[in-house]
């Protein structure tokens, strides 16, 4: 057994070590369980001692109670990740075990889980992902989805909008690139919603400010869009067309397809209360 933790006898007469079923051997108290010594005798020369010692009930329940508080504090240092992640809350529950897999989203179902499985390897390599699909396909919740797995792995995930980076950062001034900066310190960046965000001179600056920094500082990000691909690759529009440039070059397109969740939802509450109050 490897002992961990010794007592001198006279130090323990009252800390309660012999238990019901624990009986004598050689001279030495054993553990009435699992029958490994609770006494070990120390003799150096002259000198001989016999200790108390942790047996291995004692050593598991340790181990056990151990694992328990890592874990809640674990749990604890995932939910100050998550209220420190700027995640809307209806997105802070997003999960794969209750994701609604259906035949148009299986692949992108399946490359999300691939993705966090191999996040080593995506952050090593500083590759993201675009979902882009219709409204109501579920992009934004197949992103919460890796931002929780991730952050259930202790990694650092924001995830927000440009309509919200652009009113965090309105009015900041000097400050602007602390925001900037506290943005780029999470290990996976999340963007939501890209193309809602008004249609300006400033936002689009702003928003090619935040990609082109994301991709400089050599760290994953994704986005979710209902903008089309062809339309993004074929914009004549330069200072549109050098963001999504920059976007294409580190993250992966995946293509959200299938009819709107939202519609489906609302058919089948409209349903539900036409057979109420019929």
């Amino acid at each position: 057994m490897d002992v961990t933790s010794y007592l001198p006898i006279e130090q323990s007469k009252n800390a309660e070590n012999v238990k019901d079923g624990d009986y004598q051997k050689d001279g030495l108290w054993y553990c009435g369980v699992c029958h490994r010594p609770k006494q070990h005798r120390i003799e150096l020369g002259s000198f001989k001692r016999t200790v108390w010692c942790i047996c291995q009930c004692d050593a598991d329940r340790l181990q056990e109670r151990k694992e328990k508080d890592d874990y809640e504090e674990r749990m604890r240092y995932v939910q100050r990740l998550k209220m420190a992640s700027c995640m809307p809350r209806d997105c802070m529950e997003a999960s794969f075990s209750e994701y609604r897999v259906r035949k148009e989203n299986e692949k992108a179902f399946n490359i999300a889980k691939r993705y966090v499985e191999r996040f080593g390897t995506m952050k090593q390599e500083a590759q993201g992902l675009l979902l882009y699909g219709p409204l109501g396909t579920g992009k934004s919740y197949t992103a919460a989805c890796i931002a929780n797995a991730l952050m259930e792995q202790s990694v650092p995930v924001i995830m927000t909008s440009f309509v919200e980076i652009l009113k965090d950062i309105q009015g900041r001034g000097s400050k602007e690139a602390e925001y900037m900066d506290a943005l780029n310190a999470a290990t996976l960046l999340i963007i939501d919603d890209l193309g809602a965000e008004r249609d300006s001179a400033y936002a689009v600056e702003k928003v090619y400010s935040v990609i082109d920094r994301r991709v400089r500082s050599g760290k994953p990000m994704i986005l979710t869009t209902n903008l089309k691909v062809q339309d993004m690759v074929g914009c004549a529009d330069l200072s549109l067309r050098r963001i999504y440039d920059r976007i294409f070059e580190k993250c992966y397109p995946v293509e959200m397809l299938g009819t709107s969740f939202r519609l489906e939802e609302a058919a089948r509450r409209q349903a539900q209360m036409k057979m109420l109050f019929a």
